[in-house]
Formats: structure tokens, C-alpha cells, sequence
């Protein structure tokens, strides 16, 4: 079943049409965002992606991109691109089941392990922020 996305290009959402699509989710995405805020100095831009995915907040330093959140009816996903160092350096026990499974299935390619995972509770954030610490180190 496809996720109910943001996909109209000639509309760029704001803030608030966002959390009302994210509907009761959207504690979850404030506090991944808040925590992203706070803990490291990402560059956010929210960016059409594609007319398939739609609407996305990108945070980047510099060229380099550190993840992908994706506002959906009810929840939100999170794409998250791991290197082999940077897989290496996951601790899978931090991980909840559903996400490790996530990660033990998707393969490993030549730019990474793409990892998308829909976020529906605490422990998902939870899981994201293990995957950001792999990438880059808090402040």
C-alpha cells in the first residue's frame, strides 16, 4: 500500500501543513528534528525529491547528505544512506526488531546500504538517532 506523500511539486508545504499530515505521529517528528537541531549543525532544506516520494526536509553539511525525512498521513519515513565504515560502527543491539531487520536485509551496495524505515513509535526515533551517530558524531 503506497504512503499518502506531499507529491504535488507547485505546492511546497509549511511547517504546519506538514505536522498536520504527520497527524498524530508528529511528536516523533519534532523530536527527531529537535534533536537533529540541537546535536549537530546540519543545514535543513525542505526540497522536492521526486514526483514518486514528493516533498522532503534534507539536512546536509556541506555536500554531504545525512538523511532524508519524508511527511506521510499518520507517520513519517526516514532514508538513511550507511557506508561500510559507518555500518560497521552500528550497534545493532540499540537497535529495536524492526529496524534491525531492516538493516540485516538490505544489502549492502557500492554507494552504501539505503536504509528507509516508516517511523510509527519512540523507538524508531530512537533507532534513527543510532544511525546519525554512526555517520557523524554529536556536539
Amino acid at each position: 500500500m503506497p504512503y499518502q506523500r506531499l507529491l504535488n511539486k507547485e505546492e511546497k508545504p509549511s511547517n504546519e501543513e506538514i505536522i498536520k499530515i504527520i497527524g498524530k505521529k508528529s511528536s516523533l517528528w519534532l523530536n527527531i528534528h529537535d534533536y537533529i537541531d540541537e546535536k549537530y549543525d546540519f543545514t535543513s532544506e525542505l526540497v522536492f525529491w521526486t514526483k514518486k516520494y514528493g516533498w522532503t526536509i534534507r539536512y546536509k553539511k556541506g555536500s554531504r547528505t545525512f538523511g532524508y525525512f519524508f511527511p506521510e498521513e499518520e507517520a513519517f519515513s526516514v532514508l538513511i544512506v550507511l557506508g561500510r565504515k559507518e555500518v560497521e560502527k552500528v550497534e545493532l543491539a540499540k537497535l529495536n526488531k524492526k529496524v534491525k531487520s531492516i538493516f540485516k536485509t538490505t544489502e549492502q551496495l557500492h554507494d552504501g546500504r539505503w536504509l528507509w524505515i516508516r517511523v510509527l513509535e519512540k523507538s524508531d526515533v530512537e533507532c534513527i538517532k543510532e544511525f546519525l551517530h554512526a555517520k557523524r558524531k554529536p556536539k
